[in-house]
């Protein structure tokens, strides 16, 4: 017999219905999936991930609430939406996952929405910086942030320094589209002009050209948007071979400085300015604490943006879970992290129960050796910041 679309339709939702049934064994421990890339070229995001995950667990002695954790790890390899969806699917309906975190990639996190809404599985997202993607399930919480909140006051700050021609140039997907969008608006707001936007596909390993187009525009500064790993150090490689940095063309950015490649760039990183949420320089008990617990999981782990964004994601879980008693109830989990707020390893933050989006400090840093080594130093606090994107 020749099923039709539709029944086959209707049988997947009624397989994924199952994961709403809230029944859940006294003892049986509670079940978070935490989905990323574990191989390719962004595999150190899964790995920053892991490490963090597993160095909380371990700060609250094993436990979370007093129930027991598994967490299980999903590889999407990058961005590759279809079979995100399907390992997803996978968690929810054969493992029968309590919570979901993780997702570096916007198009990752979006394909997934769906399968949360019906299952009702909260889901904290760790990375993808995409503001729209909140609005997608009423499931979602994100503990990252967004481009439009780091953008939007380092383009008010580039106005003030009297930069008042800037060229942007941002990889070429959702993300990339936000940072653009942001700097564009917030600039010539603020009186100055963008005089080219350069989108750059996200498989580009040559950025010559695009910084000879920087070069040639007369601007005083680029603002740029690169997906964290390779692309940053061919990036900015590329700007310093071609002499941007001698010809005074200032680099404005987010997250390209990122401590897991920071050492890696020498010298040639000095003086790069950035607007971010977090440092792992930041001098706090919290974060001294976030560090520690980090390195005694995995002594190479790094303290940057992906692992608080994780260590934050397993924070929210743990109230979820505490919540909730260990029962799968997502509407009340939900409810709970719409009013958390706490001491993060990154400064003061708080869940907005409207957005379900972070709502957190974000610092203008500049890259300074300290020690012989080379961090991301906090010159300036712009106070809390909400995602500005949302309203667009």
């Amino acid at each position: 017999m020749k099923l039709s679309r539709r029944t086959i339709a209707g049988a997947a939702a009624a397989t994924l219905a199952l994961a709403l049934l809230p029944v859940h064994a006294q003892n049986a421990p509670i079940k978070v999936g935490i989905v990323g890339p574990f191989s390719g070229p962004f595999a150190h995001y899964g790995a920053l991930f892991k490490a963090s995950a597993e160095a909380y667990v371990e700060s609250q002695g094993g436990k979370l609430a007093g129930k027991s954790v598994e967490l299980i790890y999903r590889d999407t390899g990058g961005p590759n939406p279809t079979q995100t969806k399907a390992l997803v699917q996978e968690l929810i309906v054969k493992d029968k996952v309590d919570y979901l975190g993780g997702f570096v990639f916007t198009p990752n996190a979006m394909a997934v929405a769906p399968l949360i809404q019906q299952s009702q599985t909260p889901t904290v997202i760790f990375n993808a910086a995409t503001s729209s993607i909140t609005d997608k399930s009423e499931y979602f919480i994100r503990t990252s942030y967004t481009l439009w909140q780091v953008t939007v006051p380092l383009a008010q700050w580039t106005a003030k320094q009297n930069l008042k021609k800037v060229v942007t140039a941002v990889t070429d997907y959702g993300p990339g589209i936000d940072a653009e969008t942001a700097f564009k608006s917030e600039f010539t707001k603020q009186g100055g002009t963008v005089v080219e936007s350069i989108r750059m596909p996200i498989a580009t390993t040559d950025f010559g050209p695009f910084v000879q187009r920087i070069k040639a525009s007369g601007a005083q500064a680029v603002y740029t948007f690169l997906p964290g790993g390779p692309p940053n150090l061919g990036f900015v490689k590329a700007y310093n071979e071609n002499g941007l940095a001698k010809a005074g063309v200032q680099f404005l950015g987010t997250a390209e400085t990122d401590e897991f490649d920071l050492q890696k760039f020498g010298d040639s990183a000095l003086g790069l300015t950035t607007a971010f949420h977090y440092s792992g320089a930041h001098d706090s008990a919290a974060n001294k604490q976030f560090v520690a617990a980090l390195k005694k999981r995995d002594a190479n782990a790094v303290a940057n943006y992906a692992s608080v964004g994780a260590w934050d994601g397993m924070y929210v879980i743990h109230k979820m879970i505490e919540a909730t008693g260990g029962q799968k109830d997502g509407l009340k989990a939900i409810a709970t992290a719409r009013s958390l707020q706490w001491e993060s390893p990154r400064g003061p933050v708080r869940i907005d129960s409207k957005t379900r989006h972070i709502t957190q400090n974000v610092y203008l840093r500049k890259v300074e050796k300290m020690g012989g080594m080379l961090v991301n130093k906090e010159v300036q606090s712009f106070g809390p910041q909400v995602d500005f994107g949302l309203d667009k």
